[in-house]
């Protein structure tokens, strides 16, 4: 790789492709689903390998009723007994780290288990892949993050600025662990989130508010089901009035998000009704996700819904005296950007383009939320940059080619190098 200066050339000869794959493969290995004690067990066993790397380490347990209570709290979904937060510092010659890795160790739940080809939480490793869910998201950029700051210890390099590792949980289901540790006062002058990003720079993303639909009916027998009203038939005209509003909403998009078939979608996820089958159900709750824009205010969007709502109720007779109740439940992702001229671009982009030796990555937003807007909001720039391709995500046998983890791992230890600079 011409231009690289000395110290470049040695961290990326340093890199252990084998110890990186170990890395992952250890922690797909703990089934860290959001909120679930397995998130903790997850954050003591990074810690440890933190220690290892003679960081300075805090890992301490976050005071959730204490953090609920903040005005601008993002949410969750899920119920926790126990959270803790980790950060990993490097110190150098200033207080403030040049750069923050961040990447989230929680992931979600397997799903319907005769769809994986094997064991969700039993890591299979091929010539080309690893598999396991959080194999893509994200794991595969926490594994990079640790595997770049081993490669530059072991090249003997000492940083001038500080480095921080930020291992968060709870993003999955609002951004609990990056909320948290900010508001502990763990800051930087800029933030490289590892999310996936399919050789990609993602310097913005949009947001997602998570809603809940209560749609009444009127309970009868189903004998006499003509006596009552189904709460399925309320809810189906809302359905379809979802799709109208998000047609609507998706006339104009933003064009960092214009690749996308639909750039805001508003999802049902989850549909309960009824309790007996020969029972006409009296309630159906519908449980979804809104997308909104990367600068759209999202009290104007959950007041564009609750209208959509509304507006239905009233054309429908029975409706329109037993209104849809719309609540805003589990996370609430506002969208956020990387400024437009900030360094923190160009930094990442160079690397790339040394790592790979082609031309800057293509740059776009991401539509789903993150947390980036978190970052934003203690006016830290971020971006996203890490291996896996989002669309594997979430998804029977995730997983995310070895190349990608080892090639994210080279260019971030060229973005480490060149944010914090050397001392020797």
């Amino acid at each position: 790789m011409p231009g690289l200066t000395r110290a470049e050339a040695h961290a990326l000869q340093a890199i252990d492709g084998t110890h990186a794959v170990s890395l992952l493969t250890e922690l797909l290995a703990v089934p860290s689903i959001s909120g679930s004690a397995a998130e903790s067990e997850i954050q003591h066993l990074v810690a440890k390998k933190l220690h290892r790397l003679d960081l300075d380490v805090d890992l301490w347990p976050f005071e959730l009723d204490s953090l609920g209570r903040e005005p601008d709290f993002p949410g969750v979904e899920s119920t926790r007994d126990e959270a803790w937060g980790l950060v990993g510092t490097w110190p150098g010659e200033t207080a403030n780290p040049a750069l923050i890795l961040q990447g989230h160790v929680d992931v979600v739940p397997p799903g319907d288990l005769d769809k994986w080809s094997g064991a969700p939480f039993e890591p299979v490793t091929t010539a080309h892949r690893v598999h396991a869910r959080g194999a893509c998201d994200m794991k595969a950029g926490v594994a990079a993050n640790l595997a770049a700051l081993a490669a530059i210890k072991k090249a003997g390099i000492v940083l001038r600025d500080p480095l921080a590792l930020h291992f968060v949980i709870g993003e999955e289901d609002g951004g609990l662990g990056a909320f948290g540790t900010l508001q502990r006062g763990h800051t930087g002058r800029a933030c490289i989130i590892t999310e996936p990003t399919s050789g990609t720079l993602t310097t913005a993303n949009a947001g997602a508010l998570t809603f809940t639909i209560e749609v009444p009916g009127l309970a009868t027998h189903a004998s006499t089901s003509y006596a009552g009203r189904s709460a399925i038939d309320s809810y189906v005209a809302i359905h379809c009035g979802l799709h109208e509003l998000q047609e609507r909403r998706n006339r104009t998009v933003e064009h960092l998000l214009g690749e996308y078939p639909v750039a805001y979608p508003i999802s049902i996820g989850r549909l309960r009704a009824g309790d007996w089958a020969s029972s006409v159900p009296d309630v159906l709750v519908a449980e979804g996700r809104m997308g909104i824009g990367i600068a759209e205010d999202p009290v104007a969007a959950r007041t564009e819904l609750e209208r959509q709502v509304r507006d239905l109720a009233v054309q429908d007779r029975f409706l329109r005296d037993h209104p849809p109740r719309v609540s805003w439940s589990g996370g609430q992702f506002a969208g956020g950007s990387l400024p437009p001229d900030h360094p923190l671009r160009g930094v990442v982009s160079e690397a790339h383009a040394d790592a790979t030796g082609t031309s800057w990555p293509r740059e776009r937003g991401a539509p789903y939320g993150s947390d980036l807007r978190l970052y934003q909001a203690h006016d830290i720039p971020t971006l996203h940059y890490g291996p896996g391709d989002v669309r594997l995500a979430h998804g029977p046998d995730e997983s995310v080619r070895i190349r990608e983890l080892l090639t994210v791992t080279q260019v971030l230890v060229l973005s480490i190098i060149r944010s914090c600079g050397t001392s020797n």
